[in-house]
């Protein structure tokens, strides 16, 4: 199937941001007494928006992270990015296929929009990302698995959600995409095939999607 609208998740997907992400915010956690494996961060938290980070600490503790949670957690994000940060590999060649079939596309992240910006500023993705491209869980009510952004993206890029195709590597936007009535396929990089359940195929390489995508 041709599709009208190619929806990138970022993280993970775009920039190999997950083990950094993921690494530091288990770290933040434990340190604030809610011990945290990077293992259970990637299973609780991977591909959501920061208010279910703020949503299961309170439900399995009864206690409230601290107001400056976000605000600190995301400053060490940020240095890790732009110290450390790489572009998923494939994932340029990938937007240049999309661009010369003529195929539209954008990016909706749980991210903020500040951390999508950072993210493509180190990895040289900003060139393939206007703003006008960009959309944040920021810009509605719920993050994933709500399909409240994929729905949002889609109206704003005038396409369907029946004709946009979602490339995911969490079970919680895989789960966005489906609800939101769109195709999604898994990448597999980081994410067992498993834990992406309803996804239409799943593919490990960035090389591989454009032959998937029909360009």
């Amino acid at each position: 199937m041709r599709y009208d609208l190619v929806i990138f998740d970022n993280d993970g997907v775009l920039v190999d941001s997950e083990p950094l992400s993921n690494r530091l915010l288990a770290g933040y956690l434990t340190e604030l007494g809610h011990p945290t494996t990077y293992e259970d961060s990637l299973r609780d938290y991977m591909g959501a928006a920061m208010h279910r980070v703020h949503d299961l600490v309170g439900e399995r503790s009864g206690q409230r992270l601290p107001e400056d949670f976000d605000e600190v957690f995301h400053a060490r994000v940020f240095a890790a990015f732009r110290a450390e940060l790489e572009p998923v590999p494939g994932a340029a060649d990938v937007l240049k296929a999309l661009v010369a079939a003529e195929v539209p596309y954008c990016v909706a992240s749980s991210g903020s929009h500040e951390r999508i910006r950072v993210g493509h500023r180190k990895t040289g993705l900003d060139a393939w990302f206007p703003d006008e491209l960009v959309f944040s869980a920021e810009d509605v009510g719920r993050g994933k698995p709500a399909p409240d952004l994929f729905l949002h993206a889609a109206e704003r890029m005038g396409v369907a959600p029946g004709r946009c195709v979602v490339i995911e590597d969490s079970r919680l936007g895989v789960q966005a995409a489906l609800a939101a009535g769109m195709d999604v396929h898994g990448f597999t990089a980081m994410t067992p095939e498993d834990r992406l359940a309803g996804a239409r195929g799943f593919f490990s390489r960035m090389e591989e999607l454009p032959a998937i995508l029909g360009l």
